[in-house]
């Protein structure tokens, strides 16, 4: 059995990915649970597929563009809630092999990611819209059982036909009727009668003797090996991993919506992996490709900025680092009012979220301060540090360097340490 630290190590070093939400739901432009919430008929939706033929699909495009954002791997919607599968399987007709594309997307999405020295990720949904047992069980115990079994042959395959993979991203572990633990609708938390009746823990041994090195995440009603919360940032517990995924635009709209007025902005988007990495957790980043597989200019302008931002302040992301005290987290506060901090060996990076003019503080910090250093210009700072554990900056640009997120890395005589102010950490 390959270690818990083992497997992470790759995971926990790269801080940012990229999440695809692509299949039949991109033709209609309203989002991935466009058949469950117009209650479009199986057999009506199934009809899409004759109009599945994406001719701008270019896998080494996405894999290219991640790269260029400074992502590490990338997860792909190999099968969403409705049934519809990207790869050749053969316990189902419903495919993209089968139908009118005649491609197996899945491997050329994994051919490019190796090319471009990428992790290769699958995102798998557990539930089927198609099988009536899944909406009543109780009713067609046999349709129920019938979608979990065809969920751990799908699963078999994906492990078995496409070499090594590093992620396997469940969703849909939700089941009618049957409570979820608390937390679990925020991507976190376990239940033990979803993962029986998914015969997860069984699955999920079955995942491990083809992929002994393949990283889980908590989707399946264990806990396996990552949380995952959706659209907002929040930290583990500490030896934790944690991923936050989240869209670019509205929250309801993973897979491609044609009409999204409410993309967040560069600036907001980095500010959320810099939280993440504050808490030594991932950020997983959507994007929704047209049908015919091209990337929204609006996406595709936000990725490369942010790898503009990446080039030069990466290092304050890339395998990140906890700062605690008094077995309490203190990097949301540590950064202060104006902005986070992110950690790494003997260096604290100080996110500048809210640029306050010539002169900067920032208290907590126990070290001896070497030097400081503004990363988007090279600039050396000037330091002052008092006996009460305060650090000033002195002789700052009136305006931020960054607009952004204007990053200050502070060389440290040892890894971070903080003052416990009256017996209260920070």
């Amino acid at each position: 059995m390959i270690s818990y630290e083992k497997r992470m190590a790759w995971f926990n070093q790269a801080r940012f990915g990229m999440f695809i939400h692509w299949g039949l739901y991109s033709l209609l432009g309203r989002g991935e649970w466009t058949m469950f919430a117009e209650r479009i008929p199986p057999d009506e939706y199934a009809k899409l597929s004759a109009q599945f033929k994406p001719a701008k699909f270019d896998a080494d495009s996405w894999a290219s563009l991640a790269k260029e954002a400074g992502m590490k791997y990338l997860v792909l919607t190999t099968r969403h809630h409705d049934g519809f599968c990207l790869y050749d399987s053969k316990v189902s007709d419903f495919t993209s092999v089968k139908t009118a594309a005649r491609r197996d997307f899945v491997a050329e999405y994994v051919k490019s990611c190796r090319k471009a020295g990428l992790k290769v990720g699958f995102y798998h949904s557990l539930l089927d819209w198609r099988f009536p047992g899944y909406f009543n069980r109780k009713k067609y115990p046999d349709s129920f059982q019938a979608m979990v079994k065809q969920l751990h042959d799908q699963v078999r395959e994906l492990m078995t036909n496409y070499g090594k993979i590093d992620y396997l991203f469940y969703d849909g572990e939700w089941i009618p009727n049957v409570p979820m633990a608390r937390g679990m609708e925020e991507g976190k938390g376990k239940s033990p009668e979803i993962a029986k009746l998914w015969r997860a823990k069984e699955l999920n041994r079955m995942v491990r003797k083809f992929q002994p090195e393949i990283i889980i995440n908590n989707r399946s009603g264990l806990d396996e090996d990552v949380d995952t919360p959706e659209q907002a940032v929040a930290a583990s517990k500490p030896g934790r991993a944690s991923e936050s995924c989240m869209t670019m635009g509205d929250s309801c709209g993973w897979g491609y919506i044609k009409n999204n007025s409410n993309f967040k902005t560069t600036t907001q988007l980095i500010q959320y992996l810099v939280t993440a990495a504050s808490g030594a957790g991932n950020y997983l980043l959507n994007i929704g490709p047209k049908p015919d597989g091209t990337i929204r200019e609006e996406e595709v302008t936000r990725l490369k900025e942010i790898g503009k931002w990446m080039k030069v302040n990466a290092e304050s992301i890339y395998s990140s680092e906890r700062i605690t005290t008094h077995n309490s987290p203190v990097g949301d506060w540590l950064g202060g009012i104006i902005g986070k901090t992110t950690a790494k060996g003997n260096n604290l990076y100080w996110h500048i979220f809210r640029w306050p003019g010539e002169t900067a503080s920032i208290p907590g910090i126990k070290n001896e301060v070497l030097s400081a250093t503004v990363l988007a210009t090279g600039q050396k700072v000037k330091i002052e540090q008092t006996t009460d554990g305060r650090l000033f900056l002195t002789g700052l640009p009136k305006e931020p360097p960054d607009q952004n997120d204007t990053v200050i890395k502070l060389k440290l005589d040892g890894k971070p340490k903080t003052i416990n102010y009256n017996g209260i950490p920070l």
